[in-house]
């Protein structure tokens, strides 16, 4: 596998998965997988409680690039909630998708600049596809459930597969202004509906991405309509699973995909960010397998058409 070079640390790498709370994460399952595969034995990846007030002491090691014997050298923190937001003042630049979306869920070192990314949406675009979606933009009409970052990244990744108009459920309609402004940019429509009409108006919609977190949908699940033929859910929230929604959505003849398969494909691309290598497909096949396994995920014949 060809290894790009990077800056030698005196101490061991470390690399972080920072929220609140983060005990259940199983990012340091996908990354530890990943990284034995591709031979980084010196790298090692950890949950990190974190809130608000821990970030400036994070980045302060974050901005050490020698390392201490105390803080060594930070490869690159993944970002989970509450603090997609949070973390972008402590990043020198944003690349084009974090600025897109608002939202940073990777923060890497380049040269002495504190970068933030976001692979969220490459997780989407490639759980989708994984899940056989075969995007229609002209017969077929998404819709998104939540309206917090991961929504804004289930709108950008609809953009990416082709959609120029989503409906958007949500609980407060009035509390949506990151939504419509990320919709500007990239040119979609969005139209927003209440979070109470969707299970009745559910088999207008393929794909659908429900970003709320766990048994959130569960007050209306059970009430949901007739689907439409083949319709698909991505649900993000991946623990407990199946959700309520996921097994109901099943039940009507539907197809679901876990936030597991978001988690995995979003954790990829950070992998490669961290170790800063480009495999080749077959040798990023075989990483992707690595880490299936590591998370109890069927292994995969290919990888997704647009994976990156």
């Amino acid at each position: 596998m060809k290894q790009e070079p990077y800056r030698e640390a005196p101490y061991a790498r470390r690399a972080y998965v920072l929220g609140h709370p983060i005990g259940h994460s199983l990012s340091p399952a996908l990354h530890r997988a990943a990284y034995r595969y591709v031979g980084d034995d010196d790298l090692e990846y950890q949950r990190q409680d974190t809130v608000r007030e821990d970030l400036p002491g994070i980045f302060a090691e974050v901005n050490h690039p020698a390392g201490t014997p105390e803080a060594p050298y930070i490869a690159g923190l993944s970002v989970t909630m509450p603090l997609k937001t949070a973390v972008i003042e402590y990043c020198d630049e944003l690349t084009e998708l974090a600025r897109i979306t608002g939202a940073v869920n990777t923060v890497y070192i380049n040269g002495l600049k504190v970068i933030g990314h976001n692979t969220d949406v490459a997780g989407i675009v490639n759980a989708l596809l994984q899940a056989g979606l075969d995007p229609a933009p002209q017969r077929e009409r998404p819709a998104v459930v939540g309206g917090g970052a991961t929504a804004i990244s289930a709108l950008t990744a609809l953009h990416r597969l082709g959609y120029g108009g989503v409906d958007l459920y949500a609980r407060s309609l009035h509390k949506l202004a990151d939504v419509h402004a990320v919709a500007d940019r990239l040119g979609v429509q969005v139209t927003p509906q209440p979070l109470a009409q969707l299970p009745a108006a559910v088999s207008a919609y393929n794909p659908v991405i429900s970003t709320l977190p766990a048994r959130a949908a569960d007050a209306w699940a059970q009430n949901m309509g007739k689907l439409a033929a083949g319709s698909l859910l991505l649900d993000v929230a991946y623990d407990p699973w199946p959700s309520l929604l996921a097994s109901e959505w099943e039940k009507r003849g539907g197809t679901v995909v876990s936030g597991l398969e978001m988690l995995l494909y979003q954790a990829v691309e950070q992998v490669l960010i961290f170790t800063r290598r480009t495999p080749d497909d077959t040798e990023k096949l075989g990483m992707l397998n690595a880490m299936c396994a590591a998370v109890g995920l069927a292994p995969r014949e290919h990888l997704p058409q647009t994976f990156v």
